[in-house]
């Protein structure tokens, strides 16, 4: 059993592909640099339960307005470091193993891999990726909620993204770094529907071609429709996870985990507390998940032999 076990890692371990990696990493540090703006907006909107003083905001247009008012436009791009290296991290960590996995899921394989093969080995990948990169989106949120005026203390002000870390590190622990993991596991169901619903419209798509393997090469229109709507079905199926992941993680609030988060959140703002930030958030998600998708294929085309 044992044996079986370590054979099986050692045969993903050799499917793994650095220009995957690669790919990831362009696509996701690309589309965060373009699109940073609306994620900040969205982390202020999932957060804004009515308690302590932090801005207020009557829409999205009044969010931009207030906070260029207040920081200039630089301050559209807090905490866009930590950003930078989650979104790079997380996408080419995830195509990293995806790619493994499902390359060792066809090993010896006849036929096409099905719905339930791309959802499984999105959701390992989801995992692997995630116990990686968790420390890095505490450090985002932390720094996407420093407000003008609050968090001057020592341990909330933070000067960037070491300083960010190396602070929860020293007040908090590991512990600190790893807040908001749990809702962040249930949210590798983003990740599974999203990649699984990607490959199975990539897989219509082939059938109205007269070439058989044309799902590997379609247009960069195709990429983007596949990549939007697969997007789209994920985020709204899944977004709840997100409101409850970064209120764990914002140091103005304390909660006494998971289900006490979802518990305050429901009793003060109902269902609709739970989908807080969503516009914002599909503004953001939808353009940045083509760009990264629509990059990661074609650098993967010239890469990949």
């Amino acid at each position: 059993m044992a044996a079986d076990v370590g054979k099986s890692v050692f045969t993903v371990w050799t499917q793994l592909k650095y220009e995957h990696l690669l790919a990831g990493i362009s696509g996701g540090i690309l589309s965060t640099l373009v699109l940073h703006p609306l994620d900040l907006i969205k982390v202020r909107f999932q957060v804004n339960d009515g308690n302590v003083g932090r801005p207020r905001y009557q829409s999205i247009y009044d969010a931009f307005q207030s906070i260029i008012r207040q920081n200039g436009w630089r301050g559209l791009y807090q905490g866009v470091t930590p950003n930078i290296w989650g979104a790079g991290a997380s996408w080419g960590f995830y195509f990293f193993f995806y790619n493994a996995i499902k390359a060792y899921m066809e090993d010896g394989r006849t036929g096409t891999l099905g719905p339930v093969n791309h959802m499984t080995a999105a959701a390992e990948s989801g995992v692997m990726t995630l116990l990686i990169t968790n420390p890095i989106w505490v450090t985002k949120t932390r720094l996407c909620l420093q407000y003008e005026g609050i968090g001057r203390n020592t341990t909330g002000k933070y000067n960037g993204m070491l300083d960010a870390l190396a602070k929860i590190y020293k007040f908090e622990g590991v512990r600190g770094l790893y807040k908001g993991l749990v809702p962040g596991l249930f949210g590798v169901s983003h990740g599974a529907l999203q990649f699984m619903a990607y490959e199975e419209l990539k897989k219509i798509r082939s059938t109205f071609s007269s070439d058989p393997t044309s799902n590997q090469k379609l247009g960069s229109l195709e990429y983007i429709v596949c990549a939007a709507l697969s997007k789209m079905f994920a985020v709204i199926t899944t977004y709840p996870y997100q409101v409850v992941r970064s209120r764990l993680q914002d140091q103005h609030q304390s909660y006494d985990g998971v289900y006490d988060t979802i518990r305050q959140t429901f009793r003060r703002e109902r269902f609709l507390g739970f989908y807080k930030g969503l516009v914002p958030n599909l503004l953001r998600v939808v353009p940045a998940c083509c760009i990264t998708f629509v990059v990661y294929e074609k650098v993967t085309s010239v890469l990949v032999p």
